[in-house]
């Protein structure tokens, strides 16, 4: 069970669940605002609309009449008959007349109160004096009063209220020489508003649930076929080997015919597999010590060179950047490498790393950390969760407790965002438009292979069109003169910063220069590994 949670497959679908259900929660708030806005609007649109319709059946012209006729009058009963109608035809809690104290509308008289015949309060009688109820009332009616509204809302959702909430539409019933002589109300409960909320919510969660499962369902067996099984044969393919040191009798790339990043590291670890298995083939005709050790440090060397990308320009068909990189290293096979391929059509990868050691056992334990890094890469990590994922899986088996230093970055090409993380690694050096290189002092996670529980940050770094990053490992600064000193920080941004403009190739020619010139004939101690990416932005029609 412990291991299915530390599994790709869990975690991938763990995170996958985490961001469904953030998108649902904001979809379903953004929903619910949106809804109940539209409700209180419609509530109040068919408030103003019953309101409007109960004017027509009052006369402004007679309320005096009306006040005087104790509601006892044929006309005062056949116009609050009409009231009551409107009030249970369209289904409102009340419809009201009232008549406030002009002096500090302190108190309302009730001249006509209807009701709902199914609501469950009671009704005001006929002259019932109450207080006003606070001063948003007052405030409602002296405007309605002074002729500087046509029309007045009320919604009381809060506090202590004698009904359930509920909105009060207010218009003036104004005589003929336009003078308000008293106000109709409608008062109309939100109990249906907020049930309809209630039952919006119930559908939009049960939809969006099964879209999370559908989608969940959709995604374990996309990446079950696409990537975790191709993944796991690779992997099942490498333990194998180590151990047989043979062949296998069916290629990888037999069973996983992709042409992604996943079929060319199946292709790798094909060819990896074919080139060591030549190696030990020619190792036993090798009579001579001497001989022998050459050929396995001279197929090394072309293995791990195999393993890095060479081929330059890289990738023309893209102008929206320039890279160049190079390793050199100190014996006939190194411990530092570089890497970068296309994740996406809008991401480029980026590795700077240097293996603890030297000779074969770096080379090979830098060949694996390549290769985890980049099959890691392939599932969408962000760089600080492929690290992250790289240490524990190599801390798991890491007998010979050897480590690795790594940077590590994702450049979307479309905007120039560049998401990073370091692990130890030395300070990458960014250079704007216009300037010079400068040294990016980003924060240091623990080495690779180091201690397991690790954790590490990305940061972002906007690059704009021009702008160019240097990555290197501490060959460089640490390179050493025939007097024992350092060639050093200081000498080595001297040297970028004396060719700017530079190309990327050019830029590391010269690097290469300087460092030769300082060391002259003493013999390089470390490997030299450089690697330079010009942002240049998409290109404008």
């Amino acid at each position: 069970m412990k291991k299915y949670f530390s599994s790709i497959a869990f975690k991938s679908i763990n995170g996958t669940v985490l961001l469904l259900v953030v998108f649902s929660v904001i979809i379903c708030i953004l929903g619910f605002q949106g809804f109940s806005e539209a409700l209180y609007q419609q509530y109040q649109d068919d408030a103003f609309h019953i309101a409007d319709a109960a004017v027509t059946e009052v006369d402004p012209d007679r309320m005096d009449a009306y006040a005087e006729s104790g509601g006892e009058t044929e006309e005062y009963k056949a116009v609050w008959g009409q009231l009551d109608k409107l009030c249970n035809a369209y289904g409102v809690t009340f419809i009201y007349v009232i008549q406030p104290d002009l002096t500090d509308y302190g108190h309302i008289k009730f001249l006509f109160s209807t009701i709902n015949h199914d609501s469950p309060y009671s009704v005001y009688e006929f002259g019932y004096l109450r207080e006003t109820t606070n001063d948003d009332y007052k405030t409602k009616y002296k405007r309605l009063y002074d002729g500087e509204s046509d029309r007045e809302l009320v919604i009381r959702d809060k506090g202590y209220i004698e009904t359930d909430p509920h909105i009060t539409a207010m218009v003036p019933l104004r005589d003929r020489d336009g003078k308000t002589q008293a106000i109709l109300c409608v008062q109309r409960q939100m109990d249906v508003l907020a049930q309809g909320r209630i039952d919006y919510i119930r559908k939009v969660a049960l939809v969006i649930l099964l879209a999370m499962v559908l989608s969940i369902l959709l995604l374990g067996v996309f990446m079950r076929r696409s990537l975790l099984n191709p993944l796991k044969k690779i992997t099942d393919e490498a333990v194998r080997f180590a151990k047989e040191n043979v062949p296998a009798d069916e290629k990888l790339t037999e069973t996983i015919r992709t042409k992604d990043e996943i079929g060319q590291l199946a292709g790798s670890i094909d060819q990896m597999e074919q080139q060591i298995s030549d190696y030990m083939e020619d190792l036993t005709q090798v009579t001579a010590e001497k001989e022998r050790i050459g050929t396995e440090l001279s197929l090394a060397s072309r293995i791990q060179m195999d393993m890095l990308p060479n081929v330059f320009p890289a990738f023309p068909e893209h102008e929206e950047f320039d890279i160049y990189a190079d390793m050199d290293p100190a014996r006939e096979v190194g411990g530092d490498f570089y890497d970068f391929f296309m994740i996406d059509e809008d991401h480029l990868y980026l590795a700077m790393a240097d293996v603890s050691g030297k000779g074969i056992p770096a080379s090979l334990f830098m060949m694996a950390s390549k290769i985890l890094l980049a099959g890691t890469t392939m599932i969408g990590r962000s760089p600080a969760q492929i690290l992250e994922y790289a240490n524990e899986a190599i801390c798991s088996n890491n007998r010979e407790e050897m480590f690795v230093t790594v940077w590590l970055g994702i450049l979307e090409l479309s905007t120039g965002k560049l998401v990073a993380a370091n692990a130890g690694h030395e300070y990458p050096t960014l250079k704007r438009t216009g300037g010079e290189f400068e040294i990016i002092k980003d924060k240091h996670g623990f080495v690779i292979g180091g201690m397991p529980g690790m954790k590490y940050h990305d940061y972002e770094l906007q690059l704009e069109p021009g702008d160019k990053l240097f990555l290197y490992t501490d060959g460089v600064p640490e390179a050493t003169d025939d007097k024992n000193r350092l060639f050093g920080m200081e000498r080595m941004m001297k040297a970028l910063n004396r060719h700017p403009d530079a190309t990327p190739k050019e830029l590391l020619k010269h690097m290469r220069n300087a460092v030769a010139v300082f060391c002259r004939k003493t013999e390089q101690f470390d490997d030299l590994t450089m690697m330079c990416v010009e942002y240049k932005g998409k290109k404008r029609d």
